[in-house]
Parts: structure tokens; sequence; C-alpha cells
């Protein structure tokens, strides 16, 4: 059942990662045009350029776009950044952008900058100078843009990790065998005393030794869990000042048969590991 939460879990987690990753906010092509069109009509306006005209603006992509003038103008960076900013959030377009300044007869860029959210990259260090004037054209190339993601589905992992875990410990607490108000413990078809070293199976008693009670008391502590060989014989010979060797194993054997009459019981060896006590 565990392998079942695991992989409910990790293919929840992936779904909703890859719905994330999906949701990038879907560009408008004639908002973006809009848009553009009037930083360049405020930029011919800084010039006091007030006949010339904006050229169609050209989509180059769906993510890239280009904006040509009529006539040569000047280019104050700051000014640039600052209106294609508003012009940008006013319309609603994404936050995360880069900007290229050409001259319309060379292939150098001239003056460029990222907008990650807020301005924070100078690709190139000008941003101090007004670019003389001249014929330039702006490339205007939209990222990804991570304020387009719904953030609150990557809470859905964690929620879900969470509900997870609780759901595998409460089943595990449930399938862990329990002491009632009479200190015997319910195994399978078995009622087990520890305090009595025995085993109670319709009305027919089975003896265990001090050191069988002992080892079916662990086991039982974590029941369909490998319980390791250096566990049991720490806890119950080690700790006492005595060291065995293969006690444990002619012990786990004898238990074994005891336990043989219920088959939802099985006393399993995970060889060179350890012992589990597996209850149906």
């Amino acid at each position: 059942m565990k392998n079942y939460y695991s992989f409910g879990l990790f293919y929840l987690i992936i779904v909703s990662l890859f719905s994330c990753a999906q949701n990038v906010r879907e560009i408008n092509p004639d908002k973006v045009k809009v848009a553009i069109r009037a930083v360049g009509h405020e930029l011919l306006l800084d010039e006091k350029d007030f006949t010339s005209l904006v050229l169609p603006i050209e989509e180059i992509n769906s993510k890239t776009y280009k904006l040509k003038f009529e006539n040569h103008l000047s280019i104050d960076p700051g000014r640039l950044v600052d209106i294609i900013e508003k012009r940008f959030k006013k319309a609603d377009l994404p936050s995360n952008y880069i900007i290229e300044v050409l001259k319309c007869n060379a292939v150098d860029i001239a003056y460029s900058y990222q907008m990650k959210n807020k301005k924070d990259t100078d690709l190139v260090p000008c941003s101090g100078r007004v670019l003389p004037k001249s014929c330039y054209f702006l490339y205007i190339k939209f990222q990804q843009d991570e304020a387009g993601f719904n953030f609150w589905l990557l809470s859905i992992p964690i929620v879900l990790i969470g509900l997870t875990a609780f759901l595998i410990l409460r089943r595990k607490a449930s399938l862990k065998p329990q002491k009632d108000e009479n200190d015997r413990i319910q195994l399978g078809s078995f009622i087990f005393y520890p305090e009595q070293h025995k085993l109670i199976k319709q009305a027919t008693e089975i003896s265990l030794s001090k050191k069988e009670c002992e080892i079916l008391e662990i086991l039982s502590e974590k029941p369909n869990e490998i319980v390791s060989r250096e566990e049991l014989t720490k806890r119950i010979w080690e700790d006492n000042g005595v060291v065995v060797g293969r006690s444990l194993d002619t012990y786990i054997s004898k238990l074994r048969k005891k336990l043989q009459d219920d088959p939802k019981i099985k006393l399993t060896n995970a060889h060179g590991i350890g012992y589990k006590l597996e209850i149906e």
C-alpha cells in the first residue's frame, strides 16, 4: 500500500508542476502592437517631432516585435526604459522582456537592457548616455513571464506531501499492534502476553522463553518493517553485557514454528539485514 501512496504522490507532484510550468501568460499580439506604437509615439514627442510616423509594428514571431521610425531620432536610455515600463504595465503585458536598440545600417547593438519584474540587468553599459540622432529601430523580445505563473499551484505538491505523509503514518499506526488494558497484543489470530511470556490461540496456550518474548515484542513494534539484526542483538543481549553469535537465528526459528498456525502472520528473513514480522 505504501508503494501506491508513493506512486500517487509522485504522479500528482509531476502533474502539478507541469501545470505550473505551462501556465505562462499568453501574449495578445494586438495589445502588444498598440503598446509598442504608443512607446514610439512618446519617443517622437520627446524629440518635438509631431509629424513623422511610427511605422507599422513588425511581428517577427509570437514573442519578438520590431519598432521602426520614419525619421531619425535621438534616444535617451533612461526615458526609453521608463516609457516602455509604463506602457507595458498599462497594457498588462508580461514584465519580463529584453529591449535592443540597433542602428538601421549596422548590426551592432547601440543599447539594450533586460527587464525582469524590475530593472535588474544592463546588458550594454551605456544607460547614462543619450544615443545621438540617427536611424534606429527597436527589438522587443518577451521572455517567459514568471509573473504569469499561478503560484498557488506550487502549494499543491506541499499539501499533497503533507496529506500523504499523514495517511501513511495513520495507516502505520492502525497496523501497529497495541497493548490493551490487560497488557496483551493482538497478532493475527494470536493474543500475545509479553509480561507472561505466552501466546494464546483459540484457548491453546503457547509458552515463550524470555528471549523469544523479547524478540517478538520488538518485532511487533514495527510490523511489516525490517528490524536489523544489530538492533535486535543490541536490545536483547548487548545492552545486558552479553554478545551472541547465532543465538538470534535459533530463537527466530523457534518463534517461526510457534507462529506457523496462523497463515496471516509470517516471520521472514531479510538475508544479511534482519527480520520482519509480516501481518496481513
